[in-house]
């Protein structure tokens, strides 16, 4: 019966999950996995509903029960599920109990390692315990922050018991089937099918993927440190915004860029007085190819930054200039394609006095930049993601866009955006 794909089912409402759940099963999906975030929001009706449109179908309750195993393993059983999961961070009481309850209800304990130190030592315990399944996990919080995939971990869980493992965990077509050759029995995938426009495709291309065919598919992938220009240019300011919750972004800078033009890169900082130009063309010979330079001119009204600037930074590789402060010369600057962004145009420039630095830190559009900051601009804007933050942030932008991807093909099925999120069944109340 092995491998087999469980698909996650972690959305909060029934409605959506039935259809995605459907779809998922017409591409190949063997099980169906009741989400931690549908449980918490639906109940056990969540359970109930899959068990009576599934009934061929094991349906894994993703419970992470971390205390009285025994009582939620019973309510969990009752309600239609063959799979409940356990933390493996639990009190060994709590997952002795649960397996003594599922046997008496004809259902399995998975064992879920998320967080747990020694990861190999805990699932032989729980071997030993009765638990059926152990489940290597990778939080989603884990996988923003770029970590690597824990495969060397699930080559030694396979090999030191002899329990079936489950992999959870930014898993894609992409990746699935390097898991599948590392022992893994169950292929636990989420956000790499329900996200998609086409449920029925993606889950095909996942469980191709862990039959042995050679596919390539970049949902859901996550992106390390080398790769953030790629990443931060698939995706807008408003999904970085959404991403960093509101942080980061610079308020009374306008765009001057063409329909469809984004600007990313590393920000190179210039300060410098009212329009005085020295620093800002200076640093154009201290930039690095893919750089972004950044002014700070406390929105001074006299310009500097101009054509002949510009020009001089597009052939040194620089991808654009902020500038809170003033900019000339914007129609030949838009007639050669050079992102810039600032706070006003004039056509009157200063003088080159040499007041100011490159490289410091500074204010521009209400938010502190440093040297080596990621810069993003697009036609809503600019935002500015710290580097040390940077991977977290991208790949959360991304997850943010993925989303909006499938939200927006239920639109187009007739839904509108307040039916899709369920708007007034999730107000407050209070």
């Amino acid at each position: 019966m092995w491998p087999v794909l469980q698909i996650a089912l972690d959305l909060h409402q029934l409605s959506r999950t039935m259809v995605i759940a459907q779809e998922a099963v017409e591409g190949g999906a063997d099980w169906i996995e009741v989400g931690t975030p549908l449980i918490k929001s639906e109940g056990a009706e969540a359970i109930r509903a899959l068990r009576k449109a599934f009934p061929g179908k094991k349906i894994v309750a993703d419970t992470k029960t971390m205390d009285v195993g025994g009582f939620e393993v019973e309510i969990m059983s009752k309600a239609g599920a063959d799979v409940i999961t356990i933390l493996g961070l639990a009190d060994d009481g709590t997952i002795e109990e649960g397996v003594m309850t599922a046997r008496k209800y004809g259902s399995e304990v998975m064992l879920d390692l998320i967080n747990v130190p020694d990861k190999v030592a805990r699932a032989k315990q729980a071997e030993a315990m009765g638990v059926a399944y152990i489940c290597l996990h990778m939080g989603i919080d884990e996988q923003m922050k770029g970590e690597e995939p824990p495969i060397e971990v699930l080559k030694r869980i396979v090999a030191e018991t002899s329990l079936p493992v489950a992999v959870a965990g930014g898993i894609t077509a992409e990746t699935a089937g390097e898991y599948v050759e590392a022992g893994a029995s169950i292929v636990i995938v989420g956000g790499g099918i329900i996200k998609t426009g086409d449920i029925v495709g993606s889950a095909r291309s996942v469980k191709n993927a862990i039959t042995g065919k050679e596919v390539s598919v970049t949902l859901s992938k996550k992106y390390g440190e080398d790769e953030l220009f790629e990443a931060f240019s698939m995706v807008s300011t408003c999904n970085i915004s959404d991403a960093f919750h509101k942080q980061g972004v610079m308020f009374g800078l306008t765009p001057h860029i063409k329909d469809g033009e984004r600007m990313v890169g590393r920000a190179l900082t210039v300060q410098t007085a009212n329009g005085d130009w020295a620093k800002p063309v200076e640093a154009i010979d201290r930039a690095k190819p893919g750089d972004v330079i950044v002014i700070d001119v406390g929105g001074a009204p006299v310009a500097v930054w101009g054509e002949l600037a510009s020009w001089s930074a597009r052939m040194m590789g620089v991808n654009g200039v902020v500038i809170d402060g003033a900019v000339r010369d914007l129609d030949d600057i838009r007639a050669m394609g050079f992102p810039a962004f600032s706070r006003s145009v004039a056509p009157c420039a200063g003088e080159p006095k040499g007041y100011g630095g490159i490289g410091i830190e500074i204010k521009v559009g209400g938010q502190m930049v440093r040297t080596g900051d990621w810069i993003i601009g697009d036609e809503s804007g600019i935002v500015v993601v710290p580097k040390e933050k940077a991977v977290e942030v991208a790949n959360r932008a991304i997850d943010v866009h993925e989303r909006e991807n499938r939200t927006r093909e239920e639109i187009k099925r007739g839904s509108t955006l307040s039916k899709v999120n369920e708007l007034a069944k999730w107000e407050p109340v209070k």
